[in-house]
């Protein structure tokens, strides 16, 4: 991924090395099925325990700013034509856990967007955990793709879209056209940065694939309950994303699709 031409967002907080402590509880499990997490999967048990907060480094800050930089100028001009203001979305980098508008949060739960307080919250180290654990990627263009999903919920929250958090099929339906959205993000992106590099979309459909709700249920259990997908299936995922790639559509006939289908399934 090349974003030498790419704006620098100036919304980004880095806490990185705080030691935050974390909460006793399971506030992080609440998390998860409150706000959607974009991976599905409490990683808890694929990590070792958070110790102290390592000190920030320039570069991955400089690349989250240059990466959310992108996806303002995409969001901004979106709206625009929709006839609106896209508000951008602050996000934070953080070790161990964060406070957050939604309460307490390990860096177990993974990236997540906020509502309460409109900010996407990543945890760097859990890009290495994607890759070596779950199968994905770490390439940069798939860790861009994290959060275009992340501020594709963001994008969302502005439009009205939204689920019942215990409803799963309404979860799976907004997960999925959060994976259009970054791909529309993509699409926009290439356009105004030409930023895609050879490879750079395998690694994203990589990481889709890795994140569906069968491949993960596979891997820790064994078995599939498609009645318990939160997110939809790696087919899905994989989908969703290169067909908001390949069109860039992001009118309003495109996005209520994701809610006109009658079950989720059907996505």
């Amino acid at each position: 991924m090349q974003l030498d031409d790419a704006p620098e967002s100036s919304n980004v907080t880095d806490s990185r090395g705080m030691g935050g402590k974390l909460a006793i509880g399971g506030v992080g499990g609440i998390l998860v099925v409150i706000l959607g997490l974009v991976f599905g999967v409490d990683l808890g048990g694929l990590r070792p325990a958070a110790g102290p907060g390592g000190p920030p480094d320039k570069e991955t800050r400089t690349f989250v700013e240059k990466v959310l930089g992108t996806t303002e100028d995409v969001w901004e001009s979106e709206f625009h034509k929709m006839g609106t203001r896209y508000k951008k979305p602050h996000l934070e980098l953080f070790s161990d856990s964060v406070d957050t508008g939604c309460g307490h949060a390990p860096s177990a739960v993974g990236p997540f967007y906020c509502p309460a307080d409109q900010k996407v919250y990543i945890d760097p180290t859990f890009f290495d955990e994607l890759e070596r654990k779950l199968g994905g990627s770490k390439a940069d263009f798939s860790k861009a793709y994290v959060i275009a999903h992340e501020v594709g919920h963001h994008v969302q929250r502005l439009l009205g879209y939204h689920a019942d958090p215990k409803d799963n099929d309404g979860s799976v339906r907004l997960e999925l056209q959060a994976d259009y959205l970054a791909g529309v993000w993509a699409h926009h992106g290439q356009k105004k940065f030409n930023f895609i590099e050879p490879g750079d979309v395998d690694a994203a459909i990589k990481t889709a694939n890795a994140i569906g709700d069968d491949r993960l249920q596979k891997r820790s259990g064994g078995f599939v309950h498609p009645e318990k997908f939160t997110h939809g299936t790696s087919a899905q995922r994989v989908k969703w994303f290169k067909d908001g790639l390949k069109t860039g559509d992001a009118s309003k006939e495109k996005l209520d699709q994701f809610f006109r289908a009658r079950s989720s399934k059907d996505l």
